[in-house]
């Protein structure tokens, strides 16, 4: 069985004449196949070049036609043009074409306007089915690396949605990344359209439609000053803002995740960013928010997810405070039971609320102080989180922790971000200012600000005379108010009444 190749452009007469006659004898002989290329007129040119190069072939005109020997394979057999493929069905079938050139003509202008629909139908399916590009900074981290899985599995953009994501780190890394690209390919996920790495900063976050920014300052040996350190961070978000603006879509959503300085890079980013849509930037609040929730689980017994709204309001990755307050506590073994979506409110539960918040700040000391690369399941399980709920939107009534930036919610100063309760719905937050905040919550709140403020005026207005003080200590003044509040913490949390059922 022979299978004959015509191709040639789609306005072309004398292509639509042999067209024509490979059509009828495709319908009239057993053994004859006929595969039709057609090319727009623009485009005819270099792929002629390029097909005759790649077989040896000469030809310089339209159409071009061969043979190809289905049993035995190996290179096309060059029949030639018109001429040659007329003679070719004569002599083998003994069959010629007597179209005229009107004819031809009027075929030819069909076969451009059928071409050009075919086409433009072809690109409007490719848009519908263009992958999300997500970009990742800092991508040798551990939490990339966990992170992955996650964002490729289909539970957090949906099993319909096609992603590419890009590696970004420093040359230094490159050796890594050629690693997890390897792995991410062999795991041969069915959404992962693709999967790269890059070193150069020039190309970071082309059309990207989410980013991720897990950039970090290590420290090594001895804790350096926090002045430093946030002018580096500052300089980073510098660059990373800049290019945002120049490269990626202008609707992209990024998260500042991380183990330092979370708030302050989405806040950088912003301000060295004014054309990226404020709501679009937010810090990561969820690890912390887990962790507590953990805590609380391990002393009541109980599984971590049975612990709702938990609040993680300042700043993340500095001097926050965790809110047990509205916290709901699900499937707890006590005297009063109910159905799966029965649940008590924390402070009912629980009889010292001092104690739980020692157990929480020590195991947040705990989790500070591990090496890097001993955390990255946990902050990659919480970046997919926030991402699922952001696109879907987040359980009915539940409480998100994320830092967002300020405009005086909860008399929070305006300008900074600052973490605090939020809903997600219809592809965007809000901030809950309808939750009750008690006098003792609202106290701490006013001391969290002067942390972040103290940050953004190091980084915004470079105060060369402010007296430098270490990442892990608060100006003296702050801290001995620190102290006082949180002596009074425990009047938030009172035992049960033996009144109540």
């Amino acid at each position: 069985m022979a299978k004959v190749v015509l191709a040639g452009k789609a306005n072309c007469p004398y292509y639509a004449k042999a067209e024509l006659l490979a059509d009828y004898l495709q319908a009239n002989l057993p053994d004859f196949r006929v595969h039709k290329i057609t090319k727009h007129p623009d485009k005819w040119e270099e792929w002629l070049h390029d097909i005759c190069e790649m077989n040896g072939w000469e030809h310089k005109r339209s159409p071009i036609i061969w043979r190809e020997l289905l049993d035995r394979g190996g290179k096309g057999l060059l029949l030639g043009g018109i001429n040659d493929f007329l003679e070719y069905a004569q002599h083998y079938y003994g069959i010629t074409s007597t179209m005229l050139s009107e004819e031809m003509l009027d075929i030819a202008e069909e076969n451009l306007q059928a071409h050009i629909e075919t086409e433009k139908e072809e690109e409007e399916i490719k848009s519908l089915i263009n992958p999300l590009q997500i970009w990742i900074t800092s991508a040798s981290a551990p939490t990339c690396y966990h992170l992955i899985p996650l964002l490729a599995s289909g539970e957090v953009f949906g099993v319909t949605t096609e992603i590419s994501i890009h590696l970004l780190d420093t040359d230094q890394f490159k050796e890594a990344l050629c690693g997890i690209v390897m792995e991410a390919e062999d795991m041969a996920f069915p959404l992962l359209r693709s999967i790269s790495k890059h070193t150069e900063i020039e190309e970071a976050f082309f059309q990207a439609d989410v980013i991720i920014v897990l950039d970090d300052i290590l420290f090594k040996h001895e804790v350096p000053l926090l002045e430093d350190c946030i002018r580096e961070m500052s300089e980073i978000c510098r660059v990373y803002a800049h290019l945002i603006e120049k490269n990626a879509k202008s609707g992209v959503r990024v998260i500042s995740a991380g183990k330092t300085f979370v708030n302050l890079k989405a806040m950088m980013i912003m301000t060295y960013g004014p054309s990226i849509k404020r709501e679009n930037i937010i810090a990561l609040a969820t690890f912390w928010e887990s962790a507590a929730k953990a805590v609380l689980a391990r002393k009541l017994n109980i599984n971590a997810a049975g612990v709702k709204d938990v609040i993680i309001w300042g700043n993340v990755t500095g001097w926050s405070y965790v809110d047990f307050s509205h916290a709901k506590i699900y499937g707890y073994d006590s005297a009063i039971w109910g159905p799966p979506d029965f649940s008590r409110p924390l402070c009912n539960v629980i009889y010292d609320g001092s104690q739980i918040c020692s157990e929480f700040l020590s195991a947040q000391s705990s989790l500070s102080s591990r090496e890097y690369q001993c955390v990255g399941m946990s902050p990659a399980h919480a970046v997919a989180t926030v991402l699922r709920y952001w696109y879907h939107g987040s359980p009915p009534g539940e409480i998100v922790s994320v830092g967002v930036l300020t405009e005086g919610q909860f008399c929070v100063p305006e300008g900074i971000v600052f973490s605090m309760p939020v809903r997600f719905q219809n592809g965007s937050w809000e901030v809950m200012t309808d939750l009750e905040v008690n006098e003792t919550t609202q106290e701490i709140l006013g001391l969290l600000t002067h942390d972040l403020i103290q940050e953004k005026l190091i980084a915004l207005k470079k105060i060369k005379e402010m007296r430098p003080y270490r990442d892990e200590c608060l100006i003296p003044s702050v801290h001995f108010k620190w102290i006082q509040t949180c002596r009074r913490l425990s009047m938030m949390f009172r035992a049960p009444s033996t009144e109540q059922p």
